[in-house]
Formats: structure tokens, sequence, C-alpha cells
């Protein structure tokens, strides 16, 4: 291996690990709020490119069929959960119409301006507020009656949301495969590397969405209640930090943090119905590598991620996702031998 040749490599493990530093800071946030390890995350980045895909067709995509269905569940759960409370319809009705509103508004929007094949910037837009949407609703219908639940049902229960994403998306998507348009034609030559104008957007975008988060838990109230639940989810509730609203913002803001992955990557990669998987274990391992605790950490892990990977599809293509997923073998037996072993539920 050259100079060039490893140029190469390191500037295409360093844009997948962008994009896994996003996941895996997604992964970390939510379970560090929610005690959810969240396997489907790379799901939301398969509805993103997708969704952004079908609507450079024309069409409605399925994904705007798929979240009425949700919100309807959500809305008929929220509004029987009111009756139970007050025993008065018109709450119950209010209750009901609170969780319509926002998916009703996002796929009435979408349905009227898909067919009229608008600038691809407006259809992304679209695109990240369809699947920004399922984000709260997930949260309700699969895991906010279960939030005092143990990890290990948690856990359980996300690996069963994985698969019924993953067949709907089949369902929804069918078995082809898409690969978006790039946001940006740009072609530069530095020396032995080409550098494109879709990597120099995966590496801005992916920078101003950490610094955004960081600035968000640090300066905003909303994002300082997040981080009192993931400290102290009891001390929260009994300081009126709402556990199910907190639950809710933080699956939309990993859902968001999806889409907008699954836009990143859309002009790269061709996707399909399932390749959220390994893309969402990507960043799930980053997130090991930070002991599901440290947002810095998963941003280290999932670019020392994306380089494993670029340098172990050069030496041995056939073996890169064993490498990859590999590292976290090491990696727990390290936090194994040194972790204090404490029991979460005492």
């Amino acid at each position: 291996m050259d100079f060039s040749i490893a140029s190469i490599l390191m500037l295409d493990g360093v844009t997948n690990g962008a994009i896994y530093a996003l996941l895996g800071i997604a992964t970390v946030l939510v379970f560090t709020v929610t005690r959810v390890i969240f396997i489907p995350q790379g799901e939301f980045v398969t509805y993103g490119a997708l969704t952004l895909a079908i609507l450079q067709t024309g069409k409605v995509p399925g994904t705007v069929w798929l979240l009425l269905i949700l919100a309807a569940l959500a809305a008929a759960m929220d509004g029987l959960a009111q009756w139970r409370r007050q025993h008065h319809l018109l709450a119950s009705l209010k209750a009901v119409a609170k969780t319509l509103a926002v998916p009703a508004a996002v796929a009435a929007v979408t349905a009227w301006a898909a067919p009229m094949q608008a600038p691809l910037l407006v259809q992304a837009f679209l695109s990240i507020c369809i699947v920004t949407a399922f984000g709260p609703l997930v949260y309700r219908v699969a895991f906010q009656s279960l939030a005092d639940a143990t990890p290990l049902v948690l856990l359980i229960v996300s690996v069963g949301v994985h698969f019924a994403m993953t067949g709907l998306g089949l369902l929804f998507f069918g078995a082809e495969g898409f690969r978006n348009p790039p946001f940006w034609d740009l072609r530069l030559a530095l020396g032995p590397v080409s550098l494109t104008g879709q990597t120099l957007i995966i590496a801005v975008v992916s920078g101003a969405l950490i610094v955004l988060l960081w600035l968000f838990f640090e300066r905003s109230v909303y994002g300082k209640a997040l981080r009192a639940t993931a400290v102290n989810r009891l001390g929260a509730r009994l300081m009126g930090i709402s556990s199910p609203a907190a639950g809710q913002l933080t699956f939309a803001m990993a859902a968001l943090i999806g889409a907008l992955s699954g836009l990143l990557i859309g002009p790269t990669t061709t996707v399909f119905y399932d390749s959220g998987f390994l893309i969402g274990l990507k960043g799930f391992v980053a997130a090991v590598v930070a002991g599901l605790s440290s947002y810095p950490g998963a941003l280290g892990g999932a670019l020392f991620v994306g380089v494993v990977e670029a340098f172990g599809s050069f030496y041995a293509s056939s073996f890169k996702e064993v490498i990859v997923f590999t590292i976290i073998l090491p990696v727990l037996l390290w936090r194994s031998l040194n972790g204090d072993h404490s029991d979460e539920e005492h």
C-alpha cells in the first residue's frame, strides 16, 4: 500500500465515520434518557433515503401511509389513557387531536407536494419531516407503557420493532435498491485524493449537527431537562420533568438524526429496505466503544470504526463486516474487567 491508496482509504473511513458518529450519538442519547438500546436506529436511515427516492419519482412514499396508521394507533392509545384518567370525552378528543395534528399535517403537505416534482432540497426537507414524525409515535406505541421495565425487556421490544420496521420497509419500498442524486456535483482533486461535494456536505452537516446537539444540551431548557432525565429519571420526575415527554423528544431527535444520515449516504451508496441494520449496528459499535454514555466517545469510536472498515475492505473485502464487529469484543472485555458491575435497579 502506498501513500495515495492510504489517503483515499482514510478519506473514505472518515466520511463513513461521520455518519456512524451521528448514529452512535443517537444511540447514546436514546439509551441515556430512556434506557432503550435502540436497534432500529438504522431503519430511520433507510426510511429517510428511500422516502426521498420515492419522492424523486413523483409518487407519495409509503412512509406517509405508515405514518398515518401509526399516528392513528398512538392517538387511540392516548385517547383511551386520557379517558381512564378523567372519564371526560372532550379531554380524550383533545388528546387524540394533539397526537394526530403533526403527522396529519406532514402527510397532507407531502401528498400535495409529491406529484409537483419539487426541488431536491424541498423533497429532502419533506423526507426529514416524515421520518422525524415517526420517532415520538414509535416511542408512544412500543416503549412508553414499558418505561419502567428492565433494560432486557426494552431490548427485546427494540428487536421486535426492528423486525417490524424492516418488514414494513419491504412492503412500502420493495426489494429494489435506490441511489439518490448528490446535493452538490463538485469534484476537487487534492493530489491522489478526489474530494466530492457530497463528501464535503457529509463532513459539514455532521460537524454542524454535533455542535448543535452540544448547544442544545448545554444552553436550552429542554436539553437540560433531557440531561436531568439521563442522570436520574426518578429525580427528574420529582422536579416536574415528564418522562413520556422526554422519551418522545428523545426519539424525535433520534429519528431526525437517522433521516439526515439517510439523506447524506443516499447519494454515495445504493440503499435497500434492509440496509439500515448493518449501518445501525456500526453506529451501535461506536456507542459501545463510548460505553453508551459519552457523546465525544461515540464520535471518536465512530471515526475509528469508519477507518477500520475502510482499511479492512482493502485488505480483506469479504471479511470487512466481521472485522468491524469484532472490535466490540475487546471493548466489552475491557469494560467488563474495569466496570463496577453495579445493579442499576438498586
